[in-house]
């Protein structure tokens, strides 16, 4: 639909401000930028601060470059709860000490694949963003541990932290992030493969509330993390394991004797777990919705059948194709063969 002058002129009589205002709060981002060109008192109800709380420029990455998101943080100030720069390559440390220094009550951050940022920006978020929740991190390989040092020091309230990919990260970093950070509920660590089970053994002594841990790819990980883990955050509910070589039936022992809410187990790759500790697995975790079992070469149909008698609840499964009692689990609504993991 298209106004003319009269027809914008005319709603601006009709409607104060206010309620002009709360139906602009509804608009996505383009539709607030074409509604600013309209005239200059819609220009100003589209720039307001509070319509800018939310925001997302994944779709227009490879315009954006620093001196963007300095203006976006100068016109939304203490509004900005949420933004995301997911791919914005052009965007660096010093903009982003612009944005925290201006945005003091972001809760929601993501810099997924920031490449250029470096601990700098992690310096700028503890100092300035105390109300962060959710840090996404992922792909930004110069981070190290000293980011994770300063996070633990000014974001405490952080409850989601991203760090896939983050190869520099080692325990030292985790113990000082999860010494600061008790509250995390999920952390992600795909792909951080100089962790070793000390770091595990951090987050059991500090991270009681976690729920989500992904330690996807990280190889030099062994029984003795898991177990550790497991003893010390009862409440998790999915747990990737993709990768992890080392892994035998011990870490499924753990699982099933101290993760009984667990809904989610990605263990592809793992070719030391066996029927067995699948067993004890299926009749100790109920809950369990989704599981990747591809490369799990040792186990047999008996899985399966342990699977369908035990999870009720089990909705995807990706495993071997040499399994044949894959009717056993009437429930299924996905099912795939031979999956690979990113």
């Amino acid at each position: 639909m298209v106004f003319s002058n009269n027809d914008e002129g005319l709603i601006n009589k009709k409607l104060p401000k206010e309620l002009l205002l709360r139906i602009f709060s509804f608009l996505d981002i383009v539709t607030l930028c074409r509604c600013a060109q309209i005239s200059k008192a819609w220009n100003i109800l589209a720039l307001d601060g509070s319509n800018w709380q939310r925001i997302d420029l994944f779709n227009f990455q490879t315009d954006v470059e620093g001196r963007v998101v300095e203006n976006i943080s100068k016109r939304c100030g203490g509004f900005l709860r949420k933004l995301s720069l997911r791919g914005c390559i052009g965007v660096g440390d010093s903009s982003l000490k612009t944005f925290a220094q201006n945005c003091r009550n972001i809760e929601h951050l993501n810099l997924n694949g920031c490449t250029k940022i470096t601990d700098s920006t992690c310096y700028s978020l503890s100092r300035f963003c105390s109300k962060l929740k959710h840090l996404d991190l992922t792909s930004c390989v110069s981070i190290t541990n000293s980011s994770l040092k300063g996070i633990s020091e000014g974001c405490r309230n952080l409850e989601y932290l991203n760090l896939s990919w983050c190869d520099q990260i080692t325990k030292d970093g985790i113990e000082a992030l999860v010494r600061g950070c008790r509250g995390l509920k999920a952390l992600l660590l795909r792909g951080c493969t100089q962790l070793e089970d000390e770091a595990l053994k951090h987050i059991q002594n500090y991270c009681h509330e976690l729920v989500s841990l992904n330690l996807q790819s990280c190889s030099r990980i062994t029984d003795e993390g898991v177990v550790q883990i497991c003893r010390g955050c009862h409440r998790l509910q999915a747990l990737c394991l993709s990768g992890c070589s080392n892994l035998t039936d011990a870490s499924l022992t753990a699982l099933a004797l101290n993760c009984p809410r667990l809904q989610i187990l990605e263990a592809a790759r793992c070719s030391h777990l066996t029927d067995a500790g699948f067993t004890l697995l299926a009749r100790n975790c109920h809950d369990l919705e989704k599981m990747d079992l591809e490369e799990c070469i040792l186990i047999t149909d008996s899985t399966l059948i342990q699977l369908s008698v035990h999870c009720p609840k089990l909705q995807a499964l990706c495993h071997p194709h040499s399994l044949t009692s894959i009717s056993c689990l009437s429930q299924l609504l996905h099912l795939s063969l031979n999956c690979n993991q990113d």
